[in-house]
């Protein structure tokens, strides 16, 4: 068991150090949203102390993409008060034990990443012309 762990966060790594920004940054989404899952969860359970240190997780990736944003382009200007927004809603859930906040900041958190998900698909498309590379 040991060993297929090591081996496991090993490819974790390697595909974290391997990846391209637009990679990574599909990768932030995707741990967003697994942390606000496991948020919900806990609320239903009455975990508090886990609820919080979810919610918290989520946050700290948000501000990860907010840190990101290049403020010379225009639809980084229109990111930031979303990002802004889910964190404030955020908060709001975690003081509240409100999954349904939670649900609302997801389905944001999950049009990011559907639409980063065509943008590289699309960048991928451009690059290799027309050829799917993975």
């Amino acid at each position: 068991m040991t060993t297929n762990t090591n081996a496991f966060n090993a490819y974790k790594q390697n595909s974290v150090t391997t990846a391209s920004p637009g990679e990574l940054t599909l990768m932030l989404y995707n741990g967003c949203l697994k942390f606000l899952g496991k948020a919900k969860v806990a609320i239903e359970q009455k975990n508090i102390e886990e609820k919080n240190y979810n919610i918290q997780r989520s946050q700290a990736i948000i501000a990860e993409l907010m840190s990101t944003l290049n403020m010379d382009i225009d639809i980084s200007k229109q990111m930031l008060p979303l990002y802004e927004y889910m964190n404030r809603r955020l908060v709001e859930a975690n003081m509240k034990n409100d999954p349904a906040i939670i649900e609302e900041v997801e389905g944001l958190v999950t049009e990011f990443r559907d639409t980063w998900k065509e943008v590289i698909k699309i960048t991928r498309q451009q690059q290799y012309g027309g050829v799917e590379q993975i």
